[in-house]
Order: C-alpha cells, then sequence, then structure tokens
C-alpha cells in the first residue's frame, strides 16, 4: 500500500460485470449490501459487448437477406437485394449501446458503486485495483468472481487480421467472400449460418464425428441439412493442422481421412472453445482452488474454497452460458446476504441458434437411460402445427422425455426455428415439477408454436389429435 492509498469499504465486491456479475451485484445490493463492481474492459461482459447480442444481431442480418431473396413459393419475388453491410454494422452496434448503457444505469440505480480497472487480490479481503493512471485499494467482507472467459487460441493458428476469434468475426468491414470455420460448436455453427446467409462461401473443419456435441443426432442432422442448403461445407473427423496467410487471404491445411487437404479462404474463423479468465489476478495470492484448465472449484452455494469468496459463471464448471451466470449470480448474492439458496441446473437450457434453432433442457432420452431412468420420448412434428406452415418454417420437431413410472417430465428437445422461445415453456414445467398430462391439459392460442409442445405431450398420453398414432 503506498503512502495516501487509504481503503475503501464494500460489504460485497464484484469482479467483473457481465451477465453473471452485474445480475449478482444488484441482487446484492436489494439484499441491502453496499455492493461494489469493478470491470477491466466492457460495461456488461464479452455476452453484451462482442458475444451473444451482437452474434444474434448478427444471425438475424443474415436470416432477413436470406429471406428477402428467397421468398419466391410465397408470391415474393425480389430482385438485386443488396446488404449494405455499413448500415448493418452500425445497427448492431445501436443494439449493443442500448443494452450496455442500460447496465450502468441498473447499476447506478441500485447503488451499486462502479469502478474501471483491473483487480489483483492481495489478500483474502483486498484487491487493488489498476487503471491506466492510478490504484485503489478496496477491502471486502465477500467477494464474486465473474470474470468470464476469452477464446482459446490455438498454437497453429495465431490470431491476426485473417486468423479471426469470433470478436474479430463479429468486426468485419465488409462480408468475406469465404471463410474456413474450425470447430463445429455453438460459436462456429451459428456464425456459418450467419454469413453463409449473407452469401459467404463457408467451410468448417470439425475434428469430432459430428458438429454440435451436446445435441442428440436428429438434431444436428436438421442443422447439418440447412447448413447444407446454403452451401456449406461441412468437414467432420478432419484435423487443422495449419496456416499460411497471404495480404488478401489464407491457406488452410488439415487432415480428413489419413490425407492432408488445403483450403483456401479470405478468413479462417477459429472457434474451439472458450478459456477461464482466472490468471492474472491473484488468485493464487489467497489459495483459491482450481482445476488443470484454471476452472474455479465451487460447491451448490458458488462457494470458492476460501469461505468469503464466491465465483460464478463461464469460470466454474458447467456449460459457459450466459443465463447460466445470472442464475449462479442471484444464488451467490442470496448466500452472502444470508439466504439458503443453492443450485440446481436440472431446468438451464441450452440453446443454438442456427437455421433452424435448437434447444434441450434437462434430460435427453439417452442421457436419461444412461442413468437408467426409464422413459417415454414423444415427438410432435412442426410441420403438423399450423402457425409453422404459415411462417413457411415446418423444419423440426418437439420431443417431450417423460418419466415411465408417473409421466414426468424431465426433459426436453427442439429443433426448429422459435426453439429459443418454445423451450421456456419446458424448462418451466420441469422446474414445476410438471408432468405431460398438465401440459396436454393447458389451453394453448391457436395458431401458435406453442401448441407443438401441447401436442407432443398428447403424444405422450397416447392421446394425439393431429397425427396419426
Amino acid at each position: 500500500m503506498v503512502v495516501g492509498d487509504f481503503p475503501i469499504e464494500t460489504d460485497t465486491l464484484v469482479i467483473g460485470s457481465g451477465p453473471g456479475g452485474y445480475v449478482a451485484a444488484i441482487r446484492a445490493a436489494q439484499l441491502g449490501q453496499k455492493v461494489t463492481i469493478v470491470e477491466k474492459e466492457y460495461m456488461g461482459g464479452v455476452c453484451l459487448n462482442v458475444g451473444c447480442i451482437p452474434s444474434k444481431a448478427m444471425i438475424t442480418i443474415g436470416h432477413r437477406f436470406e429471406q428477402a431473396q428467397h421468398s419466391d413459393d410465397m408470391g415474393i419475388v425480389a430482385e438485386n437485394v443488396k446488404l449494405n453491410f455499413d448500415k448493418a454494422q452500425e445497427w448492431k452496434a445501436g443494439v449493443v449501446k442500448k443494452l450496455t448503457g442500460g447496465v450502468e444505469g441498473l447499476l447506478k440505480g441500485n447503488k451499486v458503486d462502479i469502478v474501471r480497472g483491473e483487480a489483483y487480490f492481495v489478500d483474502g479481503e483486498t484487491i487493488r485495483v489498476m487503471d491506466d493512471n492510478s490504484a485503489q485499494t478496496y477491502k471486502f467482507k465477500n467477494a464474486i468472481l465473474a470474470t468470464g472467459s476469452r477464446p482459446i487460441e490455438i498454437p497453429s493458428f495465431k490470431f491476426s487480421k485473417r486468423v479471426l476469434d469470433s470478436t474479430g468475426a463479429l468486426a468485419l468491414k465488409e462480408v468475406p467472400k469465404s471463410m474456413v470455420v474450425i470447430g463445429g460448436g455453438y460459436i462456429g455453427t451459428e456464425l456459418s449460418t450467419a454469413y453463409a446467409n449473407m452469401g459467404t462461401e463457408v467451410t468448417i473443419l470439425e475434428g469430432a464425428d459430428d458438429i454440435l456435441g451436446g445435441f442428440e443426432k436428429q438434431m444436428t442432422q436438421i442443422v447439418k441439412k440447412g447448413l447444407k442448403k446454403k452451401g456449406v461445407n461441412v468437414i467432420t473427423k478432419a484435423m487443422a493442422k495449419g496456416v499460411e496467410e497471404t495480404e488478401d487471404g489464407v491457406t488452410v491445411s488439415y487432415e480428413a481421412k489419413g490425407e492432408e487437404v488445403k483450403v483456401e479462404a479470405e478468413y479462417v474463423l477459429v472457434t474451439v472453445g472458450r478459456r477461464p479468465n482466472t490468471d492474472e489476478i491473484g488468485l493464487e495470492q489467497v489459495g483459491i482452488e482450481m482445476s488443470d484448465r484454471g476452472i474455479v472449484k465451487t460447491d451448490k452455494q458458488c462457494r470458492t474454497s476460501v469461505d468469503n469468496i464466491f465465483a460464478i459463471g463461464d469460470i466454474v464448471d458447467g456449460p459457459p452460458l450466459a443465463h447460466k451466470a445470472s442464475y449462479e449470480g442471484k444464488i451467490a448474492a442470496e448466500v452472502i446476504s444470508g439466504e439458503k439458496s443453492e443450485v440446481d441446473y436440472m431446468a438451464i437450457p441450452a440453446v443454438c441458434f442456427t437455421d433452424p434453432e435448437l434447444a434441450t433442457v434437462g434430460y435427453s432420452e439417452g442421457q436419461a437411460k444412461e442413468e437408467g431412468i426409464e422413459v417415454t420420448a414423444a415427438k410432435f412434428p412442426f410441420a403438423a402445427n399450423g402457425r409453422a406452415l404459415a411462417l413457411n418454417e415446418s423444419e423440426g420437431f418437439v420431443k417431450i422425455v417423460t418419466r415411465k413410472e408417473d409421466g414426468l417430465i424431465i426433459g426436453a428437445q427442439i429443433a426448429g426455428n422459435g426453439a429459443s422461445d418454445i423451450v421456456a415453456e419446458l424448462g418451466l414445467a420441469i422446474e414445476a415439477g410438471m408432468t405431460a398430462e398438465d401440459v396436454a391439459m393447458t389451453i394453448h392460442a391457436h395458431p401458435t408454436l406453442g401448441e407443438i409442445t401441447m401436442e407432443a405431450a398428447e403424444v405422450a398420453l397416447g392421446t394425439p389429435i393431429h397425427i396419426v398414432k
């Protein structure tokens, strides 16, 4: 501590203002805590600034552009449809600005002190925050780590002008003529979908047997079919080996079926996962236990191995989902405030914003069987739903997984546009302990995509109306 640097005291100190951090800060303030939040870069974190929100805006731009060109079967004939990419990027930036400004307003409205700079632990109750010009010490009773994650950079593909991470791919000045995407997970397939819809020639290289490993094969097949229609070349069991850069493009080499192959493109996008931001903040100073990958070990109350320090979001075990981070942020804030809260991940959904969308919550049929649970899997197709047909979006299905002994809903999988919204009802059903009968007997408005959920529940009961048993 330097002369004149008197520590500022706070009850709860949150490091990171992403979907986990800002929610934790607001919830702790609501519960009477004096809260300070520290952010070194983007207010709102990666998700709001260079992740979830701008990527979904980009996906929307691509989808609208594609629809404008290919709606002839509905009698809409549009010639020479053009994409003003500068204007598209401007619109995307406006969406981000509204949301990030909203986060700062919410924090201030809840009397959370906002501090800019990099935090470093001095000990188990003190951090030092440094910016370009000064440093300040803060003493806390409890701290919540919400530092998020960053893209993994692989040695043979160092990020550069032509070798992009997801942030770089969202900040391009023009639509690329061609792009190689390394990694067929959520980020890779979503951005492939967006750029393919805008006219980019896309090649996906995936090392595993299939893309989107967290989803069932019957779901990924629908996405692959959609990607193929857009001209995307999906190559599985392909190991990326290296890249040669030129002024106007790249040559990517990969190995498939025992042979080395080369493909040329304007850019290569690397989406092979994310690394937790747990280095360089002094966690070793306080003895916080972490895995070899830098994942912080926590209990069901989000508490680390140090009693007064909690961790949430991408730096703890589980999928790196913004809504999971927000949920954990609320739990940590409540525990700090003396409430008896703990995490239960059973009803946390996962969504992939491809075309069509995918969503899953709870158990899949396969996961349930692996755990020895006898289940019934009931499926209803989009193609038998009036609203889906009227939207010209009839590809996909809703599948409900119920426990055989009592019809309790324990999982659901959805493939089809609108899946990201439909999944919420099924997450609620799992959280509330509802049965297939409860959902089937709930009157759904007609004509809506929500009816597909009701009809899938009727299939589970053996009483479907709109498909033949």
